[in-house]
């Protein structure tokens, strides 16, 4: 019986719409970016202006490139793809202009809030309870027409790159509502329900898998959709395929507590995330070859197609970044690499050299398919290729020599035993060159996004005065299906039958079951949850349940309700993205900072601070380093202080009106959580908060500072500064069994 023909059109218009949101936003973030390598070079360039600090920048950054550009690109790549894959137009029109206009709203608040100070202060998750719920609706309204579509296709099989797509729209999903579990304490503000270990463990378990889910896996259903498009061929192994997608969306869910090395994180955790990181390097060059042998035999095609040029680039960078990964994720090496630039280098090799070049040859290859034209200038596209290599290059360059150098500067010390660069500040000085070269590579990549947006800009232009919608035809998908004579054959080894075991291993390895599974999208869809979950609870379960793995420090208190609005201040300005708050048990880290961090410190933590990159010194064990006076004098002109710091001035912090409305909900939300307040913090938070800020201003003044900052935000900052680490300050004294007994000056705290 022959299927009837059916005839439908592609929805191109939504395509069009994502690739210049793509454009846009790519060229907004990068030039934040720019500013923010500017700023490291020259801290003049935070022009003294609250929302054009590095702190609240950087945030803007990340979630610009990440959610933005790339963002946008996944969806561009997908809705073209899968229509042409499925033979099916998209779900619902409807769906995909609420999924775009959704989109590009949420990219808008963020835009707003996150230079306001409005945060989670979690990386890569900065973003607001009201616009995480947002983000939540809108990945529904996709997955709707994700799936919808797919319901109605008329191809039974699903190519590989849908495979992809899949994977990363249940991850993300269950990556996004898990780490953005919060209690509102405000429209605008709310405070995780993790705390300290856990709070670190879930973040990282997010923010290595938003990588691995936003950043990787759809890119690489970008990369077998259009890769074989543009060089006019097939993928080279269907099979290499297979072993790709399923051992990476296995294996990749575990390695994020890899980001955790020598913290307080249990050390089981980070090395099973090291274990499978390096697991992981096996699957993703898999997938890199795979890649780069579909083009064999077509390299003189490379040569003269730009689109093909920085497929071959992106793919190589991807090889480059998924080895580079598993090595910096081998405890000895992440003792050097963490905390330093190198980390920086290997973040913006994946982000601008795959991530980047992959979605730059997609755009060049759709921009005249979309547009219904020929694309404005193939030499402009050329000459955009050789001048974003070479700025990846000399960014990436740079940023490893920097890190090297800091990590090498931390940890040396002289012929006398002692720290040989004891001044944090001096090892800062010297990357001053590599911060310019940085920011040239940097220029450069950002000259050839608008060489790209003038390109597409004169493509459009060129587009007809009317598209034409193309009607395509395809035979109705049959609602039963039989398999192929062929494949139902028994299996023969020479001339004998192959049974039993050897049956299912030979199709096992000849892809019978899998190219099955792919005719079956929930089948494919439920194996692929429980993958993502089955390794995600084998991590957290033991971390969450198991309370040995986080003991508890009896001379460590929750924050006072002024401490904890100045830790709030201290998230506001995004003094995480300079500062850790994690001394290592290293002894070049015990000398310069003090008692290495200890589990139990921060159970109070909602979030954890623990930090991912040293712009500025370590601040676990600040409090009571330096007078309260001091800490004034630092923020207003940090110079002033610290010749050669990079810090902007916090000027604003002096006169700015502290809020103290806040600080009773702001408790109250805390007890919700579990820390354990008194009465009196319960019923006359605000009292105490300014009672403790009296006290403070009242010192500052005695050690001939300013007058009158009871009611400054720059008190309960100085608050927050001054607590850390006091709670546990002098050795623990044991007794008994070795139990550890707090010591006097621990049992006094700030209290």
């Amino acid at each position: 019986m022959t299927s009837r023909v059916e005839r439908f059109t592609y929805d191109d218009r939504t395509v069009r719409m994502f690739v210049l949101a793509t454009l846009v936003w790519g060229i907004v973030g990068m030039l934040v970016g720019l500013l923010l390598a500017l700023q490291l070079a020259m801290h003049e360039m935070n022009f003294g202006i609250p929302w054009l600090t590095f702190g609240r920048l950087r945030p803007l950054h990340t979630n610009a490139v990440i959610f933005a550009f790339a963002g946008n690109a996944i969806f561009a790549a997908v809705y073209y793809s899968m229509q042409r894959l499925l033979k099916a137009r998209t779900f619902s029109d409807l769906l995909s202009k609420f999924h775009f206009w959704g989109w590009q709203l949420i990219i808008v608040s963020a835009a707003i809030t996150l230079p306001l100070g409005y945060t989670q202060g979690k990386e890569y998750a900065e973003l607001e309870w009201p616009i995480d719920l947002a983000i939540a609706v809108v990945w529904v309204a996709f997955a709707i027409n994700v799936f919808g579509t797919i319901a109605k296709r008329r191809e039974r099989h699903l190519y590989v790159a849908i495979w992809f797509y899949i994977a990363s729209l249940i991850t993300v999903a269950v990556l996004h509502i898990f780490n953005n579990l919060v209690i509102p304490a405000g429209l605008l503000k709310s405070y995780s329900i993790y705390a300290g270990v856990q709070d670190a463990f879930m973040q990282w378990w997010y923010g290595h898998n938003a990588v691995a889910f936003v950043l990787t896996t759809p890119f690489l259903g970008l990369m077998y959709y259009f890769l074989p498009k543009a060089a006019g061929r097939p993928v080279y192994s269907y099979r290499l395929s297979i072993l790709h997608f399923w051992t990476l969306v296995f294996i990749y869910i575990w390695a994020g507590p890899h980001h955790l090395h020598y913290t307080s994180l249990p050390g089981w955790a980070s090395t099973l995330g090291m274990i499978f990181s390096v697991m992981l390097w096996m699957p993703s060059w898999g997938g890199m070859i795979n890649g780069l042998l579909t083009l064999r035999g077509a390299w003189n095609k490379v040569a003269a197609d730009p689109v093909l040029k920085f497929f071959v680039v992106g793919i190589t960078f991807y090889g480059m970044s998924t080895f580079e990964g598993p090595m910096m994720s081998v405890k000895s090496v992440n003792a050097l690499s963490h905390y330093t630039d190198w980390n920086i280098a290997h973040v913006h090799g994946g982000a601008l050299g795959w991530v980047g070049f992959m979605t730059i040859g997609m755009l060049y290859w759709l921009a005249p398919r979309i547009f219904q034209t020929k694309l404005h200038s193939v030499r402009l596209a050329t000459m955009h290729f050789w001048i974003a290599t070479i700025g990846i290059v000399l960014y990436v360059v740079s940023m490893w020599t920097a890190g090297i150098t800091q990590g090498l500067m931390w940890r040396a010390f002289d012929e006398t035993g002692r720290l040989a660069y004891p001044d944090f500040v001096e090892t800062v000085t010297k990357l001053m060159p590599m911060y310019w070269v940085r920011a040239v590579g940097g220029s450069m990549y950002i000259l050839g996004m608008l060489m790209m947006a003038w390109n597409v800009f004169k493509t459009w232009k060129a587009r007809p005065a009317q598209y034409k919608e193309e009607e395509h035809e395809a035979p109705a998908l049959e609602k039963t299906y039989k398999e192929p004579p062929e494949r139902l054959a028994p299996l023969t080894a020479g001339n004998a039958p192959v049974a039993g075991l050897g049956k299912w291993l030979e199709r096992l390895f000849k892809g019978y079951w899998h190219r099955r599974w792919e005719r079956l999208p929930l089948t494919l869809t439920v194996m692929v949850v429980v993958a993502v979950v089955t390794a995600s609870l084998f991590e957290i379960v033991p971390t969450f349940l198991i309370k040995s793995n986080v003991p508890t420090i009896s001379s460590v208190k929750p924050y006072t309700p002024l401490e904890l609005v100045g830790r709030d201040i201290y998230l506001r300005e995004g003094c995480y993205n300079c500062h850790s708050q994690m001394i290592r048990p290293f002894r070049s880290e015990t000398e310069r900072y003090g008692e290495y961090s200890k589990p139990g410190e921060f159970v109070y933590d909602h979030p954890f601070q623990w930090g991912s990159r040293r712009i500025g010194p370590d601040l676990a064990r600040v409090g009571g380093k330096y007078p309260n006076l001091w800490h004034v004098r630092h923020m207003e002109d940090p110079r002033s202080t610290t010749p050669g710091s990079l810090m902007p001035p916090y000027k604003w912090l002096l006169t700015g009106k502290l809020d103290y409305s806040v600080v009773q909900k702001r408790v109250d939300v805390m007890a919700m959580l579990g820390v354990p307040y008194g009465k009196q913090a319960l019923s006359s938070a605000q009292s105490m908060a300014q009672a403790q800020a009296q006290t403070i201003a009242a010192d500052i003044a005695k050690q001939g500072g300013p007058k009158g900052l009871a009611d400054k935000e720059i008190i309960a900052l100085i608050a927050y500064l001054q607590r850390l680490g006091i709670d546990i300050k002098a050795a623990p004294k044991t007794k008994g069994k070795g139990k550890p007994v707090a010591s006097a000056e621990a049992k006094g705290g700030a209290r």
